[in-house]
């Protein structure tokens, strides 16, 4: 088609249905930024829910809590905040924690995250599992690493102090295909 014949065919369309189309000599060109999803990262609280964790996490758009919570009022506290996608750990024992999973997986845009809470249980190779970030907890040591192309994340303890590792938290930032960590001290 010659753009005379294309001229031709627009001067016959209703004018109705050009009032519709965009005018295109007025716009500009845009590239679309993936949303960026912000989720709170928390481990090892032991029934301790300390306000400077609360305060940290504010403003999340989900949180992710590793295990060893103790006590199901923690869990209720941190829903105020974001959903929370929750772990059982080796600490976690009674009714309200039987119906929490021991690892589980989420897909975050293009991420996808396995949440368990001892690194000693994340298989061999969870790449070759579709998994991009792994977040534990247990150690109570706040850790960021990559290894095979997986980034791992342990957001260390904001639960009672232990020796003298720090009290601390995370964030996981999840931007369409990419995710990126950081974990910060929440008490000196």
């Amino acid at each position: 088609m010659t753009a005379k014949s294309a001229d031709a065919r627009s001067a016959k369309r209703p004018r109705t249905q050009a009032a519709h189309l965009p005018d295109t000599a007025n716009m500009t060109s845009r590239t679309r930024q993936p949303t960026r999803t912000r989720i709170g990262l928390i481990s090892d609280t032991h029934n301790l829910m300390r306000p400077e964790a609360l305060q940290y996490l504010a403003g999340c758009d989900a949180i992710i809590h590793a295990g060893d919570i103790c006590n199901e009022a923690v869990l209720d506290a941190l829903t105020r905040i974001a959903p929370v996608t929750a772990v059982r750990g080796n600490n976690d024992t009674g009714d309200w924690a039987a119906s929490l999973p021991t690892h589980t997986t989420l897909t975050v845009q293009q991420v996808t995250i396995l949440v368990v809470h001892d690194i000693a249980d994340v298989g061999a190779d969870p790449r070759s599992q579709g998994i991009d970030v792994v977040v534990t907890g247990h150690s109570h040591k706040p850790m960021i690493s990559e290894r095979d192309g997986v980034l791992f994340v342990n957001p260390g303890s904001a639960g009672p102090r232990r020796f003298k590792l720090p009290i601390s938290a995370g964030i996981l930032i999840v931007e369409g295909a990419h995710a990126s960590a950081c974990f910060d001290s929440l008490v000196p």
